[in-house]
């Protein structure tokens, strides 16, 4: 479940698959490499309903 003071986001990464994440507020945005990122989204389901629209987009490949 998710916690106050968290985001979460999804983030796509090299081999174009895409990953949910979690980042506490005190962290502004994923500070990693990926080529994109949508967020931050309130709950991890939220995150995930992005993330199955962003495959059926075939903006993300699935894992």
């Amino acid at each position: 479940m998710s916690s106050n003071g968290s985001s979460w986001y999804v983030i796509k990464q090299e081999d174009e698959t895409c990953k949910v994440v979690e980042l506490k507020q005190s962290a502004k945005t994923p500070k990693q490499s990926e080529k994109s990122q949508w967020g931050g989204f309130k709950s991890e389901q939220e995150a995930i309903a992005k993330k199955i629209g962003l495959i059926r987009a075939g903006k993300c490949k699935p894992q």
